[in-house]
Formats: structure tokens, sequence, C-alpha cells
């Protein structure tokens, strides 16, 4: 199989092999890499691939790959990466005589002089290729990567080269897309209105595609409706609040899909409740894309009484008419705690999706509590990537989610299963210390009969705790802001 090079874009590292293994099973292509050798640091990773055909199919709707290029030669020095090319005739001689071309010399943590760039172009004069020079529109474009590492570059000192590369291109990414969904652009935002890139990241990730139905249980103002749309899926949302939904005069997401030109993909948006949704039918979606609400921006809400509520059930009527019947009537409702919302939506998932669908959602965690034991579990879906967007004290984690199996209603999972993944079913009582292991410093210290405190995961009462903790204020809560991302 050929050895290609991919080019990433160089942020949201953790975010870029998700998409890539995404868009290789939703294309159907072949694709064979080393993990190990992935670096955060870094935007070169090389895979195989079983053709040019199949790279252009791999990358051409990816949001965090640049470019891919048909690999000619790699090494630490140019009279290496010259000596493999002309090795392998095979690759260029008598292919390029007559097409016009385009060299460029780039450099990944440096520049290349334009001096320098005309010296390295031209050593590689023995290709022999006699077509017209097109700096605009070329047929093929032969690039030379140098590679100066990850380290910060230092005044008045010279940096070493780690790593050339040199290869064809074949095709470049659709980073472009990100311009035509950008926020600045859109006609009707609110607050939690997700940022371009990343919503059409979590298309990708979902693997929209023409004759899919995606839903998204917490909509919003629609943002992951028009980017799955993009890729030809048919997509429905709902939400508790239909003010966000409605916006005010002219703007709403009404306005926002007739400026993307989505009607007949974006199916409507409806208001109710998700814990108490409509939806009869089971196995009829194909991906559930959503940013469930943790209370960032606004307070997760649903239906219902406040536990401490002391008015007396019974119904309320206004001149004479039900309460519940008037048009301005809004339902009574109680905090939603992300243990309870990530509970629900995994239920919602394993009933609702097809098996193969996939559920991509994001987790607020506090970092220095975070483990990975700490991802809600359910036996109908699988695990796929989990991502992390750091904002310093807590962070948020993008987790994409397969259904592997049939529903099975007697395996439904409960708050107290998320709030407690890592946590024994029964507290183990803890020994005296005359008892306890030499090695022990802290349940050596516990009194006889003491019970340990169970670790609890990161997102366990997490609004409670970036009130608490983080503030509005923030610098991490004003990133959030800046890219209108966090709820």
């Amino acid at each position: 199989m050929p050895t290609y090079l991919i080019h990433f874009a160089q942020f949201h590292e953790e975010f870029r092999l998700p998409e890539l293994f995404s868009l290789a099973k939703l294309e159907r292509v072949h694709l064979e890499c080393d993990e190990n050798k992935y670096r955060l640091d870094n935007p070169f990773f090389k895979i195989t691939l079983d053709s040019d055909q199949d790279a252009r199919k791999l990358i051409q709707r990816s949001i965090l790959i640049k470019n891919i290029y048909a690999l000619w030669a790699e090494a630490d020095s140019y009279g290496k990466v010259h000596a493999q090319i002309k090795d392998q005739p095979e690759l260029w001689n008598g292919k390029y005589d007559d097409v016009s071309f385009k060299f460029t010399v780039s450099a990944f943590n440096s520049t290349v002089s334009v001096t320098q760039q005309r010296e390295i172009i031209n050593s590689f004069s023995y290709l022999g290729f006699n077509g017209p020079i097109s700096m605009k529109n070329p047929d093929y474009r032969f690039c030379v990567m140098e590679d100066y590492g990850s380290g910060t570059p230092t005044p008045d000192v010279e940096p070493i080269r780690e790593w050339i590369y040199m290869g064809v291109l074949v095709a470049s990414g659709g980073r472009d897309t990100v311009q035509k969904y950008n926020l600045k652009k859109r006609k009707y935002l609110g607050t939690t209105s997700m940022d371009a890139e990343l919503s059409l990241v979590m298309a990708n990730q979902a693997q929209a595609a023409p004759g899919k139905l995606i839903y998204d249980p917490f909509v919003g103002t629609g943002s992951f409706l028009f980017t799955c749309a993009h890729f030809g899926a048919f997509t429905l949302g709902s939400d508790i609040d239909g003010r966000q939904i409605r916006g005010k005069g002219t703007s709403s997401v009404k306005s926002n899909i007739e400026q993307y030109n989505l009607q007949g993909k974006v199916l409507d948006s409806l208001v109710f409740d998700v814990c108490h949704h409509p939806w009869r039918t089971k196995a009829w979606l194909d991906a559930i894309v959503t940013d469930p609400p943790y209370g960032v921006r606004a307070g997760a809400k649903r239906l219902g009484r406040k536990e401490d509520s002391k008015k007396p059930l019974q119904m309320r009527t206004y001149e004479g008419s039900p309460m519940h019947v008037r048009e301005d009537y809004y339902p009574p409702t109680k905090p939603y705690e992300m243990s309870e919302v990530l509970a629900d939506l995994l239920n919602f998932a394993a009933e609702h999706l097809r098996v193969g669908g996939r559920l991509v959602y994001w987790l607020p965690t506090v970092v220095e509590q975070y483990s990975s034991a700490d991802l809600p579990k359910h036996p109908s879906m699988t695990l796929i990537s989990n991502s992390e967007q750091n904002f310093g004290l807590w962070a948020r984690r993008l987790i994409t989610m397969e259904k592997t199996r049939e529903w099975d209603p007697s395996q439904t999972i409960t708050a107290q299963d998320t709030e407690s993944s890592c946590i024994p079913t029964e507290k183990t009582e803890i020994k005296p210390a005359a008892e306890a292991p030499s090695s022990s410093t802290t349940t050596s210290e516990m009194p006889e009969g003491a019970v340990e405190d169970p670790k609890r995961p990161g997102h366990y009462l997490f609004r409670e705790k970036y009130f608490n903790n983080f503030g509005r204020d923030t610098p991490e809560s004003s990133a959030a802001s800046s890219e209108s991302e966090a709820k």
C-alpha cells in the first residue's frame, strides 16, 4: 500500500485522529497507521492507503486536515531524500513531463528564506519536468516540508532541522467550510451557540451523510442541525425552552436555515422536555449530536416540581380556565443535574439509535478530579473516542459512542451509575489500624467501622463546582465565552 503524509491543522490536536478514523469508516477507506507515532505537538502523520482516490475521499470534508500528500521520500538530510527519489524512478520518470506544476518549500516551527527555497527547488532539477510552471492553478503541486520539531525557537540561534518530507499534493481538506458557518456571519445566535469548527468536527464524528437522520435533544439555536445538514443528513431538534428556537422578530433558527439554504434538510425544532418526549418509535435515529446543558451559561432544567416545594398538588386555574391550556403558560421546572442528564441521554441513545448509530456529546469535568473511569457507560454503547478541550481548571470532553447491540429495556442506567462509574456498589468497611497494612497512610488512621469516602467523577455536581471554584470571570470561562461555546 502506498504511503501518504497527512498535514494536520495545529490545533484541537486531540480531536484530529478521532475525526480521521470516523471519516475512514464513513467512506469505507482501508487505512493503516501506527497510532503510537502520532504526536500532539506535530502536524505530520504517516498513513497507508490503497490509492490516491481513497486519499481524496478520506479528507475531502475533513476540518482538521489541511492537506494529504503522496510521500516520495523522507530523511534527515537532502542527500538522503534525493537518493530515495532517484532509487524510485517509477514515481516520476515520464509521468510529469508535459503537465503544469508548482514546487513549494515550507517549514514547521521555522522559516525558509526565498534564497533557500530557490536552492532547494533547484536541487530537484534531475526530475526533468518540462511542463509550464503555474503558480495559481497547476496540474500538480510538488512539496518539500521541513520539520524543525516542537521546541520553542531561541532568538539569534539557528534552528535545527529534524526531518524532511517530499511528496506530491493529492488533495486538500474541507477547512473552507468553517468560514461558511462562522458565528460572526450567522444571522441568529444565542449564548450557547457552538462555534463552526467544532460543530463540523462533531458532524464528521457522527458520520453525517445523505439519507441519515440526526437529532439534537438540546438544540438551543441549532448549530449542530446546520453542520450535520451541510453534509447531507436530515436533522431534527428539540429543547425545553422554545424561546431560543423562536428567537426574536425576524431572527430565529428558521432564519439561519434560510441563510444556509438548508430547507428540506433541517426538518424542524420542537419544544418539549426530552425526559418526557413524544417519540414512540424505537431505533429510528442514525446519530445524536448534542451539547447537554451543564450550567455554565444557563442552568439545566426539566419539567417537574422542586423536591422541597411545599405547595399542594392541585389543578391551578386563572379566571376559571386551567392554567395549562393558556397560550402564555410555562410549566414548572426543576434543576437537572449533570449526572441525571447523562443517564437520560445514554438511555435515550441506547433505545432510539439504530445499531451502528453514534452518540456525540460534550462532557464537562473538573480537570484535577477527572479520570478515564468517570465516563458514563451503557451496555448497548461502546466508546469510540474521548477528546479534551481544556480551559485550565475545567475542561470539556467530546465523547463519541456507538450503539453496538439492540436495546434491552432491563439494562437502563440511573443517575447514580453516572455519579459512581468508578465507585463500588457497596462501600467497603475499612480495617482497624492494627489490622491495616503497614504501608497504608490514609486508611490506617481511620477509626474502626469507618467507610471510605468514594471518589466522585469530575462531572459530578459540575455547575456547583464551577461557580464555587472558578467563577464567571476566570480566564477559562472567558476563553469559552470568546468562542461562544460553553453552556
